[in-house]
C-alpha cells in the first residue's frame, strides 16, 4: 500500500523549529535594520516610552510600531514592563553610537548592499564572487568613498573582540605589532590599551589608513599607534616582533594564506609570533551555523573561505611555527597563534 494512502501518512520525525526560525530569520533581520534606520534604539535609551509615545516620536502606526518592538523584546534588545518599553544592556553595547561596541555600521552596510538571491545563486553556479567583481583591493585604492564606508564598517565588527584576545595572550615580551591589513586600527587599539608597553603599526592601503588614523587620534594612542601605506603582498614588512591578522584569511583561499604565514615566518626573527583572528569552523566542519553563513559571505564576496583551527594551525606549523595552539577568545571569535623558534 502506497504510504501516503489516507491513514497510512508516517508523522514528521522531527520538529520542524529550526527550519521555521531559518525561513523567517530573514524577516527578524530587515525588521532589526528598519528598526535601526528608525532610529528606534536611541529613541528607547531616552526614557523609557509607551507604545503611544513611540508610535508619534517614529510617525508610525500602532500596529507596526507595535511588530517592531514586539520583535525587538523577543530578541533580547528591549523589554517591557507596565507598559513602557527600554533597552536591554545588550542593545546599550551594540545598538547606540555612543558606545564604544557599536554595530551600526555592520547594519547601514546591510541596508545599502541587501542580499541578492540572484546574485548568491550566481556565486554559487559560477565560484565567483558577485559584490563589486570581488575586487575589494581595487576598490579601497582606487574609491577613497567607498575606502571610508568599508572601513567604517569594518571597525564596528572588530571593536568587540578587538577588546576581547588581548586579555588571553601573555604579550608583555612583545615591543611592536604589526597588523597586517589592519583596516581601522581596532586590534591596534585593543591591544596597546591592554598591554601599556606594546607599540603598534597599521599597515593597509592610503585611504585606510587615513581613516585608522582618525581612530588612533579619537583614542589618544597616537604616541603608540601609527599607520603605515603598503601592499600586503607585494612589499615587505617593516620591523616587528608580533604579527597580526584579522579577518584577512578568510578574504582569500589556501595558496594565498599560506603565501601570508610563509612571509610572516621570513620576516619575524626568532621569538616572534604570529596571530590569526578568525571565526572559525569546527574541525570537524560541521558549524556553527552563524560562521556557515559568514562562510556564505566570502562566497558571495571574495574568493575566500572560513576557516577551522586545525587548517589554519596546519598552515602555520607547515611554514615552521611552533607552540602552535587555538584560543577561543569572545562570541564566535577564536585566535590561532603560533612562535618562531
Amino acid at each position: 500500500m502506497n504510504e501516503h494512502t489516507a491513514g497510512t501518512i508516517r508523522r514528521p520525525r522531527t520538529d520542524d523549529r529550526p527550519l521555521w526560525d531559518l525561513q523567517f530569520g530573514v524577516w527578524g533581520h530587515t525588521a532589526l535594520l528598519v528598526a535601526h534606520d528608525l532610529k528606534l534604539f536611541p529613541l528607547l535609551a531616552e526614557k523609557p516610552r509607551t507604545l503611544a509615545e513611540v508610535c508619534a516620536a517614529l510617525s508610525i502606526a500602532r500596529r507596526p510600531a507595535e511588530a517592531l518592538l514586539i520583535l525587538c523584546v523577543s530578541l533580547g534588545l528591549a523589554h517591557v514592563q507596565d507598559g513602557h518599553y527600554t533597552l536591554t544592556p545588550l542593545a546599550e553595547e551594540y545598538l547606540l553610537d555612543s558606545s564604544p561596541t557599536y554595530i551600526g555600521g555592520e547594519l547601514d552596510f546591510s541596508i545599502a548592499s541587501p542580499l541578492s538571491f540572484a546574485d548568491l545563486k550566481k556565486a554559487v553556479l559560477t565560484n565567483a564572487p558577485q559584490y563589486r567583481s570581488g575586487d575589494w583591493v581595487k576598490a579601497l585604492e582606487e574609491q577613497a568613498e567607498f575606502a571610508r564606508a568599508f572601513t567604517r564598517v569594518m571597525h564596528s565588527t572588530s571593536m568587540r573582540p578587538a577588546l576581547a584576545w588581548p586579555e588571553v595572550l601573555e604579550l608583555s615580551g612583545h615591543r611592536h605589532m604589526l597588523d597586517i591589513g589592519g583596516g581601522s586600527g581596532a586590534h591596534c587599539i585593543g591591544a596597546t590599551l591592554r598591554w601599556p608597553s606594546l607599540q603598534a603599526t597599521v599597515f593597509d592601503l592610503a585611504p585606510v589608513c587615513a581613516v585608522a588614523q582618525e581612530f588612533v587620534t579619537r583614542h589618544g594612542l597616537q604616541s603608540r599607534i601609527r599607520t603605515l601605506v603598503g601592499d600586503i603582498w607585494n612589499e615587505p614588512f617593516p620591523s616587528a616582533d608580533l604579527h597580526f591578522y584579522s579577518m584577512i584569511y578568510h578574504d582569500w583561499p589556501p595558496e594565498k594564506c599560506r603565501l601570508l604565514t610563509q612571509k610572516s615566518f621570513e620576516s619575524l626573527d626568532s621569538g616572534g609570533r604570529i596571530i590569526i583572528h578568525e571565526m572559525l569552523y569546527h574541525d570537524d566542519k560541521t558549524g556553527p551555523f552563524t560562521v556557515a553563513a559568514y562562510n556564505i559571505v566570502m562566497l558571495w564576496g571574495a574568493e575566500g573561505q572560513q576557516y577551522s583551527g586545525r587548517e589554519l594551525s596546519e598552515m602555520l606549523t607547515e611554514a615552521g611555527f611552533t607552540a602552535v595552539e587555538v584560543k577561543q577568545t569572545w562570541g564566535y571569535w577564536s585566535i590561532v597563534t603560533g612562535r618562531k623558534p
